[in-house]
C-alpha cells in the first residue's frame, strides 16, 4: 500500500512538472508572437521555437498545439508552421463572440467572487486609473492581462474560460501591434477600471453594462485600424 501510494504521488508530481513545463512554454511562445517578436506569417519549426525559448520538444510541441487551437499559428504537416497573419474582417468576427462572452463572464464574475478576489479587483481599477492618468501603456498592459484572467477565474464558468482563452490572444496581439498610432489609452484605461469596479462591488447589471462599453470602444479601436492600413 505505502510503496503503490508513493507511485502514485511520485506520477502525480511528474504530470504537474510536464503541466508547469507546458504552460511555461506556451507562455514564453504566446508572448513572442502577441509582441510581434515573432512575426505575422512568418514560417518557424518546432526546433526553432525549442531553442528560441529555451523548452524541450514535448512542451514546445503541446504548447504549438495550444497556439494552434487559438489560431495564433497554423500547423503544416513536414513542413513546420505559420503565424496567423492579422485581418481586421477576422477580428472583427472575434469582437462579436467576445462581447457575449465577456458580459457573461463579467456578470458571473460579479456575482461569484471571493473576497480577496473582490479586493484585487479593486486595486486592479485603482491601478488602472493611475495608468490612465499618467498614460503608462506598460503598467496598463500588465493590468489587462491580470485581470482577463481574473475575471475568468472569479466567473467560475470552465465553459466560458475555454471559449475566452481562444480570443484573448488574437485579441492582445491586434493591441499590440496598432494601440500606439489609434488607441486612447487613457480612456481604454478608465473603461476597464469601471468594469473592475462593479464587479468588486457584486454589481451584476453595472458590470454587464461596463463590460457592453469596454467593447463598444474596442469595436471602435478596432475599425479605426482601417485608416492606418
Amino acid at each position: 500500500m505505502v510503496v503503490a501510494t508513493r507511485r502514485r504521488e511520485a506520477s502525480a508530481g511528474a504530470q504537474q512538472e510536464a503541466e508547469s513545463l507546458t504552460e511555461r512554454a506556451y507562455r514564453a511562445l504566446e508572448e513572442q508572437i502577441v509582441t510581434l517578436k515573432i512575426a505575422p506569417g512568418a514560417i518557424v519549426s518546432e526546433a526553432a521555437l525549442s531553442k528560441r525559448v529555451g523548452f524541450g520538444r514535448t512542451p514546445i510541441r503541446e504548447a504549438i498545439q495550444r497556439l494552434a487551437r487559438e489560431r495564433l499559428v497554423t500547423i503544416m504537416p513536414r513542413r513546420g508552421l505559420v503565424v496567423s497573419e492579422i485581418n481586421i474582417q477576422t477580428q472583427l468576427r472575434l469582437l462579436e463572440v467576445r462581447r457575449e462572452l465577456e458580459r457573461l463572464a463579467a456578470r458571473c464574475a460579479a456575482r461569484r467572487a471571493a473576497t480577496e478576489e473582490r479586493a484585487r479587483f479593486k486595486a486592479i481599477s485603482e491601478g488602472m486609473e493611475e495608468a490612465g492618468r499618467s498614460n503608462d501603456d506598460t503598467t496598463f498592459m500588465r493590468l489587462d492581462r491580470e485581470f482577463n484572467l481574473l475575471v475568468l477565474k472569479s466567473a467560475r464558468n470552465e465553459f466560458a474560460t475555454g471559449a475566452m482563452m481562444l480570443v484573448h490572444g488574437l485579441s492582445r496581439r491586434f493591441w499590440y501591434i496598432h494601440y500606439k498610432q489609434v488607441a486612447d489609452m487613457p480612456r481604454a484605461a478608465r473603461l476597464h477600471a469601471e468594469m473592475a469596479r462593479a464587479i468588486a462591488d457584486g454589481d451584476q447589471e453595472r458590470a454587464a453594462k461596463a463590460s457592453d462599453a469596454l467593447m463598444d470602444y474596442i469595436e471602435e479601436f478596432t475599425r479605426a485600424t482601417l485608416s492606418e492600413l
